[in-house]
C-alpha cells in the first residue's frame, strides 16, 4: 500500500509540473464525455446484433417432404422400405417384373370392350350419327373445332391425362352405353331443350335429396351431397351439350 500510495503521488507530482496549478486542458475534460459517447453506442449497437442475447434467432424451417409427416415417432420410409421399391415408379416397376398382368398396371381394354357391348352396331342401328348432322355437327365442323379445342387446351389436357381417363371415366361410360345410347338418341331427335331439361332435371333431384335430408344407408351421409358429386357434373355436362348444339345449328 505504501509503495501504490508513493506512486500516485508522484504521478500527482509529474502533472502538476507539467500544467500547472491553474491551467486546465479542455481536451482532458472532453475525453471522457467522448469515452461515454463510445461505450453508449458500442452498446446500443451490440444490443442489436444479430449475435448478441437481446434479439431471438429465427430458423428457416425445411421444405423437404417425408412420408412420415416429419414426425419423430413415425417410421422412416427410407430406412425400412428397400430401394427397389422405394416410390411409386419404383413400385410400378417393380410390380410389372414380378406380374406383367397386373391389377396396379392393367389398363381398362377399350377396344375390345367396345366389341364385346356391340356399341358401334347399336349406335348405327340408333342413327347417332344422322341425328348429330342434322343438329350442325358435321365432320366438316368437327375438323373446324379442332383448333378451338386446341387453343382452349381441351385436346392438351386429354393427351396428359390419358391413364385418368382411361382406367377412370372410360368404364363408366363404356359399360353404361348400351343404356345412355338410347337416352342420347331420343335427346337428339329434341334438339338442345332436351339437354336443357336433362340438365335441370339432375340438379333439381340433387337439391331435393339435399334439402329432404336422405341418407344413404350403411353410412349415413347425406344423399345429396354424395350422389351430387356425380349428378352435379352431369348436369354441367348436359347444359354445355345443349349450348354447344344450340351454337352448332345456328
Amino acid at each position: 500500500p505504501a509503495t501504490i500510495s508513493s506512486f500516485f503521488s508522484r504521478s500527482s507530482a509529474i502533472r502538476n509540473s507539467l500544467t500547472g496549478p491553474h491551467h486546465t486542458n479542455p481536451s482532458s475534460t472532453m475525453a471522457p464525455l467522448s469515452s461515454l459517447l463510445t461505450v453508449a453506442l458500442a452498446s446500443s449497437v451490440t444490443a442489436f446484433s444479430p449475435n448478441s442475447g437481446l434479439t431471438t434467432p429465427t430458423t428457416r424451417q425445411s421444405t423437404e417432404l417425408y412420408e412420415n409427416f416429419g414426425f419423430d415417432f413415425a417410421e422412416d420410409q427410407v430406412e425400412n422400405t428397400p430401394q427397389i421399391i422405394l416410390g411409386e415408379a419404383n413400385y410400378k416397376k417393380w410390380v410389372n417384373g414380378v406380374d406383367p398382368n397386373n391389377m396396379l398396371n392393367r389398363q381398362y381394354p377399350v377396344l375390345s370392350r367396345v366389341r364385346e357391348l356391340g356399341l358401334l352396331e347399336q349406335t348405327a342401328e340408333l342413327g347417332v350419327l344422322s341425328k348429330l348432322e342434322k343438329q350442325g355437327l358435321t365432320l366438316e365442323k368437327a375438323e373446324e373445332l379442332l383448333p378451338l379445342l386446341e387453343e382452349l387446351g381441351v385436346l392438351s389436357l386429354v393427351a396428359n391425362n390419358q391413364q385418368l381417363l382411361i382406367n377412370g371415366l372410360a368404364p363408366a361410360a363404356i359399360e353404361g352405353a348400351p343404356l345412355l345410347l338410347p337416352l342420347v338418341a331420343g335427346a337428339l331427335d329434341i334438339g338442345p331443350p332436351a339437354f336443357y331439361l336433362g340438365a335441370a332435371g339432375l340438379a333439381g333431384l340433387d337439391t331435393f335429396l339435399y334439402t329432404s335430408g336422405v341418407e344413404v344407408p350403411f353410412i349415413g351421409l347425406n344423399a345429396g351431397a354424395v350422389l351430387g358429386l356425380i349428378l352435379i357434373p352431369l348436369s354441367a355436362v348436359l347444359a354445355v351439350v345443349g349450348g354447344a348444339l344450340g351454337n352448332l345449328k345456328n
